[in-house]
């Protein structure tokens, strides 16, 4: 088997798995929860409302396909969860820097109880967008094939992953004018690396004229973006935004050319994964499906 072994079916689809409805059972309790700011439970909204969204969404997965990516890898989808904590904490990071987002709290918390708690947050982030990759790849779109293929060298992937490294400096040299270069500059340092060590990288499909995992990660992302600024709109903890100069025509809190920035960071959490899987081979099974090319 290749490295770009796709997942063949494993069951017959059809049935909707138990997951699903324990899925929709979270959602359903915590989404009132966050948004009536039933305390003190409300302060821990996030974790069990988006492991039900990632239930639900993982449980259409396998309804439509046969296949998901929690009933393929069971407990090791953990990983994943393990996965988001320190990559988010890279931005919150940058955004030290950035302050294009602020959290706004019900209370002061300890040092210690704000870690914890944000992390487990951040812990769904990319098990959210992979099962939500799944789902969009499950219908077979491919609006991008007729793109050309790129020929990728390893002259020119190493060009890319510098030219990542000058986007994120300038980053932080020119945080008010350069700060949607933060969402982009990730990509590039990481998935020529992951294309290098022959992961299962954006850019391995790209040599193949595959760019299908572009669509589908991107609008994934976009779908999690979505429910993500609808859930964080009434409830507390949340969020609010400052971006320079595109503060005009918001959807919940983002404006709408933030959304935009939603699609490179999921090529982002896709790329760090791939590296992974380049360097870690027990890590590929993780990978979500995401080539629309696939055949059953």
């Amino acid at each position: 088997m290749g490295q770009h072994t796709e997942i063949q079916l494993l069951d017959k689809p059809g049935r909707l798995p138990i997951s699903f409805w324990v899925g929709v059972a979270l959602v359903l309790i915590w989404w009132p929860v966050a948004w009536l700011h039933i305390q003190p439970i409300s302060d821990s909204y996030f974790f069990p409302l988006w492991l039900g969204y990632i239930l639900a969404v993982d449980g259409i997965v396998r309804f439509r396909t046969g296949t998901s990516l929690i009933q393929r890898n069971h407990w090791q989808v953990i990983l994943l969860f393990a996965l988001s904590v320190p990559f988010w904490w890279v931005f919150e990071a940058l955004n030290q820097v950035l302050q294009n987002w602020t959290y706004h709290l019900p209370s002061d918390y300890s040092t210690l109880s704000y870690g914890l708690r944000a992390s487990l947050a951040f812990s769904t982030v990319v098990p959210a967008i992979f099962v939500t990759t799944e789902l969009v790849q499950s219908f077979r779109l491919d609006p991008l094939r007729f793109l050309p293929r790129l020929m990728l060298s390893r002259t020119t992937l190493i060009s890319l992953h510098v030219a990542g490294w000058g986007m994120l400096l300038s980053v932080l040299v020119l945080p008010e004018y350069l700060f949607p270069l933060v969402w982009i500059s990730l990509f590039f340092l990481i998935d020529p690396i992951a294309t290098l060590v022959r992961g299962p990288s954006v850019g391995s499909y790209l040599r193949r004229r595959d760019w299908s995992p572009v669509f589908n990660v991107a609008a994934g992302t976009l779908i999690c973006g979505f429910f993500w600024e609808l859930w964080n709109y009434f409830a507390l903890p949340k969020w609010t935004y400052s971006i320079p100069y595109l503060e005009v025509g918001h959807i919940f809190e983002m404006p709408v050319v933030g959304y935009g920035g939603y699609i490179p960071f999921g090529l982002e959490i896709y790329a760090v994964a791939a590296l992974l899987a380049g360097l870690t081979p027990r890590f590929r099974c993780l990978m979500p499906s995401v080539s629309s090319e696939v055949s059953n």
